[in-house]
């Protein structure tokens, strides 16, 4: 009577795994090409943004990547593991107060084609914003100069001042509350 214990063959899934913990970047391609699909079709039913959705997926998995040692085989299958991972990261992605901030507010230019087009005479010199954007401040005004006096969208108003995008959209959106009141 034999007792050794018969090896089965190991599965692809399995060998899979095995190449990852032994940071084979090859097996992270194959992982990604893969997997990389329907994780992405699972992560934007979560976040309904697809720009969103790519990031969380890249980012997720990143996580599989640096903790694919955590895996377990014997309590799911991994396809079902990186889903949970990567529904995680999205959790975290919508939680997180950039997500926040950026959901509720829109870009200038989206928010300026969404309204009835200005007629193309309009000239802000013309109702003295130039004068009312001198009591702003200076870092906001440097934004609102950009956009508005400028022509500058945000993104390029972002490269020349050398601040992140969000943090233009933040003075920008502060400056236009300022404005507003100022207007009351």
């Amino acid at each position: 009577m034999n007792t050794t214990p018969t090896l089965l063959p190991a599965t692809d899934e399995e060998l899979l795994v095995q190449r990852l913990i032994g940071r084979d970047e090859q097996a992270l391609r194959e992982l990604h090409d893969r997997y990389s699909r329907n994780l992405l079709a699972v992560i934007v039913r979560l976040v309904r943004d697809e720009s969103l959705a790519q990031d969380v997926l890249q980012e997720g998995l990143l996580k599989v990547w640096l903790s694919i040692d955590r895996y377990d085989a014997a309590r799911g299958r991994l396809f079902t593991w990186m889903v949970r991972v990567c529904c995680n990261q999205a959790i975290d992605a919508m939680r997180s107060p950039r997500h926040r901030f950026n959901s509720g507010t829109k870009s200038l230019e989206v928010g300026g084609a969404q309204r009835a087009q200005a007629p193309t005479s309009f000239n802000p010199e013309h109702i003295g914003l130039r004068e009312l954007t001198l009591k702003l401040k200076p870092k906001q005004r440097e934004v609102i100069d950009l956009l508005y006096f400028g022509g500058c969208t945000q993104v390029e108003a972002a490269e020349q001042l050398g601040i992140p995008l969000a943090t233009v959209k933040t003075r920008a959106r502060a400056a236009l509350v300022v404005l507003a009141h100022m207007a009351r």
